[in-house]
């Protein structure tokens, strides 16, 4: 792998490459489109690129927009690099494109509230010197962290334009975004598509809610409803269908890092934030998780900044893919660390059918569980599965407590530690992040 563009002494980039978690395939940063790993395919799926990062500080700008302070860390930033898009020339774009976006949703992106919240602390039996931090991200760009993850992808893409490097010539061209999902993450791509006038094609089920379909349509999105197919293999039917439209040409603008890695990228920026506010002083971190891209992200930015607060993924009874991989996998030789050397023999889609009022996380696979897993095994920690009582408690107490208007998937990290509090001692810092709104 070659080395990143250097501006005299100073190499501007920490992110260098990509290299497939499974196959050990690298690609350089400067790489046009990197969605997959090269040696992916319809029948070998089994593939997940990860960013390479060089051994440098963490040392965010103080910048307020966290995609510009967190510049030198984000691989779209070192593909603009790579091909001569200067530092002014980056956070030019970013300032555009946020502009564009906060004209359709009424904000840009922001960092947003990390603090103790001492109800809730005190509600749970922690001292003063521990207690609760929450993350808000209801108020972040469309009501959620999903936007995080999107918006690298779309800073590469149009990144691409302006270098002329793109496969396409004009906005004319431009081949349709695509996204299965049904919530949060379908907002949140069809926002950022509305802004740049972009068309995208959401693939949902039948049993989607009228109130995000009908968001979904004022933001001029193409619903394209997937019923499953008895010719269909096992999984989400939606995934099927969206996967078959990326093979027709679609960009995947999706939040599953094996679909696309670039939605890694941007999903580590929240994490990033999570350091700046407390660093070292953290000492145990609880992240839903649905398609995993999440918590991979906040595992992702913790060990670039050298910190490890026990990471618990956090999922419900009524489906828990990542529990059971685990399970398998420390079972397994080499344990949870050697993991993507098992991928047939610990991760596969959920068969019971999925039920939680944390409806958001879900997803009958944990997509990206390669990453969360790095997490756990480098902090220490491990999957917590959270019955339905602590779920509906857990969003009942975290509204009540709070003040956040978060839904019960927004609040579902709380009830993982809801879950093992008993095994918490008292003094301890714990961080959970409340992300999607109630809608």
């Amino acid at each position: 792998m070659s080395a990143p563009v250097e501006h005299g002494d100073l190499v501007v980039s920490n992110a260098v490459g990509w290299r497939c978690a499974t196959c050990g395939t690298s690609l350089h940063i400067g790489a046009v489109l990197p969605w997959r790993c090269p040696r992916a395919s319809a029948t070998d799926r089994h593939h997940v690129l990860q960013i390479v990062r060089r051994f440098a500080p963490f040392s965010p700008s103080d910048d307020p927009n966290p995609f510009i302070a967190n510049d030198a860390e984000l691989a779209w930033a070192g593909f603009g690099e790579a091909h001569g898009m200067d530092t002014d020339a980056r956070a030019a774009l970013v300032r555009e494109l946020d502009v564009a976006i906060a004209d359709v949703c009424g904000t840009g992106f922001v960092v947003t509230p990390f603090r103790r919240r001492a109800a809730l602390s005190d509600a749970l039996g922690f001292t003063a010197d521990g207690g609760v931090w929450v993350k808000d991200e209801t108020h972040q760009v469309a009501g959620s962290h999903k936007a995080r993850h999107l918006f690298t992808i779309l800073l590469h893409l149009r990144a691409a334009e302006i270098l002329g490097v793109a496969p396409w010539n004009r906005a004319a061209d431009r081949p349709p975004l695509a996204i299965a999902s049904c919530g949060n993450a379908a907002i949140a791509a069809s926002t950022l598509a509305a802004a740049v006038g972009w068309p995208i094609t959401v693939f949902v089920p039948p049993w989607a809610s009228e109130a995000v379909l009908s968001t979904l349509r004022q933001l001029g999105a193409d619903l394209q409803v997937c019923p499953r197919l008895d010719a269909d293999p096992p999984g989400d039917p939606c995934i099927h269908r969206f996967r078959e439209a990326v093979a027709a040409g679609a960009v995947p603008f999706s939040v599953q890092g094996p679909e696309n890695a670039l939605c890694l990228d941007g999903g580590r920026v929240l994490g990033f934030e999570m350091i700046e506010t407390m660093g070292h002083l953290l000492d145990r971190v609880f992240v839903q998780v649905g398609g995993g891209a999440f918590a991979a992200g906040i595992g992702a930015a913790f060990t670039a900044a050298g910190i490890h607060p026990k990471l618990h993924a956090v999922q419900t009874e009524g489906c828990a893919p990542l529990e059971r991989a685990w399970r398998r996998a420390i079972a397994l030789p080499g344990g949870a660390s050697a993991a993507a050397a098992h991928w047939d023999q610990c991760m596969w889609p959920w068969e019971l059918e999925p039920s939680s009022a944390a409806d958001g996380i879900l997803d009958d696979e944990t997509y990206d569980w390669l990453g969360v897993f790095d997490g756990m095994v480098a902090s220490g920690g491990w999957p917590v599965v959270a019955p339905e009582g602590d779920v509906l408690a857990a969003h009942e107490m975290g509204v009540r407590l709070t003040g956040i208007d978060a839904s019960p998937t927004g609040t579902a990290g709380l009830a993982g530690l809801l879950t093992i509090r008993d095994e918490i001692n008292d003094s301890e810092r714990v961080a959970v992040v409340f992300s999607g709104v109630s809608r």
